[in-house]
């Protein structure tokens, strides 16, 4: 029986081997963890509130919950928010009311507790009120979005950072047990991992069933051949992905909206989507300032559409960079945003002199009378003339800022402007 024992242990994934059996051997997450970490400082004072662990995957949630549980000397019970129910919550709170009956404090992990919905998640509202457990809930997604504020309110929301390169270096020597490795083959498989140690040691032990020597680059080119870049379509990190796309384009940074492109085109983001998003920004972030950036951003959509990839990569580029590097505008923005609000206020009617006067009943009512026509005007502008329902006239929205062609645009329209205040 021993051998059998011994044998299912060493047939464990090196993950699992690896599992840190204290907090002390925990690589990573050292802002919580570290001297005045919050984690640190709950623990010191042996308090254990709920608390919502937030962070990609592979970043040791269920490592630390499981780790926390012990240090309070508590059960740990566990639930998956994407198999379980309403039951299996009953289920779960009736063990723990035996463990307490028993003077045995119980921790409840629930892996993926975003998945929960909102009669779930209220369900352990009770439980946690009254102390009866301490719930620790694992999520890739922003609790704000996801969870019940109610449930929210009761937890403390504490984020995990993926590993960084050191970090990931300390766990490959860990995994490596002895072992040599090219400095070639970790950089590699430290670019492949992207900060998550799950899929870092996976791909290690892979690496190392290859050969019982070193560990060269060669063993790891098929496994790492079809890596991407940990990118989640619909999540967090799509969104973050995205706005910082965005901002650097606004920020006039051309090489890191290059960076941000390459990176979500290279996780599997829709070029197509991307496309989109530059047209949006053309208008939104440069406006009249220069409206030849909506043209680039168009054609950049039509080659997408027209070609596909890889073939429309660099048009995507072009327009990344053009739009990142001319003068930025968001004063048709902000003019559309104000435009809208006002119109959400309530309907006026349309002026006389503005309305269509297609009839002689609509002339004898007074439709398009006193109508000017600008093109018989001086510069072809009317000046005076107000075009706003009577009780908005002299409302301004567009007011354009001095970068690019909009230092022409606002010098044109205060021009006319000061016409119309000498009528």
């Amino acid at each position: 029986m021993a051998d059998l024992f011994e044998q299912s242990v060493i047939a464990q994934p090196l993950a699992a081997r690896l599992r840190p059996q204290a907090l002390d051997q925990v690589i990573g997450q050292t802002h919580l963890l570290g001297p005045q970490g919050p984690l640190t400082q709950m623990l010191a004072q042996q308090h254990l509130p709920s608390i919502i662990f937030w962070g990609p995957p592979g970043v040791g949630k269920t490592t630390l919950a499981r780790l926390l549980s012990q240090h309070v000397d508590a059960e740990m019970l566990t639930l998956s928010a994407v198999t379980s129910g309403v039951k299996d919550i009953r289920q779960v709170i009736e063990q723990a009311k035996a463990l307490l009956a028993r003077g045995r404090r119980t921790v409840l992990f629930v892996d993926e507790v975003h998945r929960f919905n909102k009669s779930q998640q209220d369900a352990f509202l009770p439980f946690v009120e009254e102390g009866l457990i301490t719930l620790i809930g694992a999520t890739t997604e922003n609790p704000a979005f996801e969870l019940n504020a109610a449930l929210l309110s009761r937890a403390r929301v504490l984020p995990l950072k993926s590993l960084d390169r050191a970090e990931l270096g300390q766990l490959i020597d860990r995994g490596l047990q002895g072992r040599q490795m090219a400095d070639n083959a970790r950089d590699a498989l430290i670019d492949a991992a992207d900060g998550d140690a799950r899929r870092c040691l996976g791909l290690l032990e892979s690496a190392m069933d290859l050969t019982q020597g070193d560990i060269e680059l060669a063993e790891l080119a098929h496994l790492l051949g079809g890596s991407v870049r940990r990118f989640d379509k619909g999540g967090d990190q799509f969104y973050d992905q995205i706005s910082a796309l965005h901002k650097s384009v606004r920020g006039s940074s051309p090489d890191a909206a290059l960076y941000w492109l390459a990176r979500m085109l290279d996780g599997g983001c829709d070029p197509l989507y991307l496309a989109r998003r530059f047209v949006r920004m053309a208008s939104e972030d440069i406006g009249n300032a220069d409206p030849r950036a909506l043209q680039v951003a168009m054609d950049a959509y039509q080659a997408t559409e027209r070609l596909g990839m890889p073939e429309a990569e660099v048009a995507l580029a072009q327009a990344a960079v053009f739009l990142a590097s001319v003068p930025k505008s968001n004063a048709v923005y902000v003019a559309w945003k104000a435009a809208k609000a006002l119109a959400e206020q309530g309907s006026h009617e349309v002026p006389n002199h503005l309305r269509n006067a297609p009839t002689a009943l609509a002339k004898s009512m007074g439709h398009g009378e006193e109508y000017r026509y600008a093109h018989d005007e001086p510069e072809g502008y009317a000046a005076g003339v107000n075009y706003f329902p009577q009780a908005l006239a002299g409302t301004e929205l567009y007011r354009p800022v001095e970068r690019g062609l909009e230092i022409k645009i606002g010098e044109r329209l205060a021009r006319l402007k000061a016409r119309d205040n000498s009528e």
